[in-house]
């Protein structure tokens, strides 16, 4: 109601602002005026500054932003690779903002002294070489430089050797969470096919393959400090995309495809919670968490959990409705912590067997109650065939 109220008020406002337009008008008639349209030296400079206002505003917000939001940027990276990946995009954002100061100052600075007069003819040519020579030939290099450093970073971060000694692990996604697939003790990830999803073997896996039967399948992800681990992805359904910000690392996940990245993480989640920036960053998430815990009391509700950090595997594609919500836990272990938690873990061939083996009643037992009464449906339905079969025998 109140939001009717306020459209119905700035309609009547919009209504009264046109009529008082129009008195004004009424109250010009026989008074000199200029309606040729055509604009005046007065008119161009009034543009003219205009635009030198405009231009000041682009600058002062501009560097409001950096001021305001620039502490919000990911800070420093969690992986080997990311040291490469942050300088390439500090240098793509040095030389827009380069680019942007310098052209945006000369377009309205020409603008303006270049603006109508009528003592002044405008100049026409039709081309320029030296022009198009200057404004093909600098951001052609420039360019070119930039995308050969891009193709010299992703080459390094890409690159996984063969003969290296790697961690495998399967990240398969689906609307709207992940799962993560361990090779086991022979660092080999067993065949999988979404043809093959059935129970307890959600991704698929092909148990027939040797190489399967020491998969360790898991719903929270450890990896170990300072070893390269390897990333295959795969998706269910729709196109998703693997992104862990503070590592530097984003694969689409596509189906039908196997997709891969590695890298080495340098920063155990323990440690990366220590530094400076991060401590500084957590307390005030939970300044502004507690603000409103407060609010929420007052109004009946549950305070919010104090904020802890974590790394996270994130969805970087709007894959559906929960897309927001498709996250998992990463850890960073020490080597030994890292071997310790996967030794607790059991195999997909063990869930599958321990699964099978609660399906199937205890040997000798007698049948339950729900086994009887299905036997018992079962006959009768049989029963009730051969007596109609029988009746349409007799009536024939």
């Amino acid at each position: 109601m109140t939001s009717l109220l306020v459209i119905i008020v700035l309609v009547l406002l919009a209504v009264a602002l046109w009529q008082l337009t129009k008195i004004f008008d009424l109250t010009q008639v026989g008074a000199s005026s200029d309606d040729s349209q055509v604009a005046s030296d007065n008119d161009n400079n009034i543009q003219g500054y205009i635009l030198f206002g405009f231009l000041a505003f682009i600058y002062i917000f501009t560097i409001y932003g950096l001021l305001k939001w620039g502490n919000l940027a990911l800070h420093t990276p969690a992986s080997e690779h990311g040291t490469l990946v942050d300088s390439l995009m500090n240098i793509t954002w040095v030389l827009i903002f380069t680019v942007q100061v310098i052209t945006q100052g000369l377009l309205y600075w020409f603008s303006f002294k270049n603006r109508g007069h009528k003592d002044r003819k405008a100049l026409f040519f039709a081309d320029s070489n030296k022009l198009e020579a200057i404004w093909s030939i600098i951001p052609s290099v420039v360019l070119a430089c930039l995308i050969l450093y891009g193709l010299y970073a992703w080459n390094n971060i890409m690159f996984v050797d063969k003969d290296e000694d790697v961690i495998e692990i399967e990240l398969y996604a689906q609307q709207f969470k992940w799962t993560a697939r361990y090779a086991g003790a022979d660092n080999t990830l067993g065949k999988a096919n979404v043809r093959l999803i059935e129970g307890v073997n959600t991704l698929g896996v092909d148990m027939s393959d040797p190489n399967s039967q020491d998969d360790i399948v898991v719903s929270e992800l450890h990896i170990p400090k300072g070893k390269k681990v390897h990333f295959k992805m795969r998706s269910q359904d729709v196109l998703h995309s693997a992104y862990m910000p503070h590592f530097r690392a984003q694969m689409n996940c596509v189906p039908g495809m196997v997709t891969e990245f590695a890298f080495i993480p340098t920063y155990t989640t323990a440690e990366y919670r220590e530094l400076d920036f991060m401590k500084e960053k957590v307390a005030h998430i939970n300044k502004l968490r507690a603000e409103k815990s407060v609010e929420l009391v007052a109004k009946g509700g549950t305070a919010l959990d104090p904020y802890t950090f974590d790394y996270l595997l994130l969805c970087n594609k709007i894959c559906g409705a929960s897309h927001y919500n498709m996250q998992m836990k990463v850890v960073v272990d020490t080597p030994e912590d890292y071997k310790k938690w996967l030794s607790e873990k059991t195999t997909l061939a063990q869930d599958i067997a321990a699964a099978k083996a609660a399906e199937k009643p205890a040997e000798g037992a007698a049948p339950t109650t729900d086994t009887t009464a299905k036997v018992k449906d079962t006959v009768k339905a049989v029963v009730d065939t051969v007596k109609a079969a029988v009746a349409k025998v007799a009536m024939k």
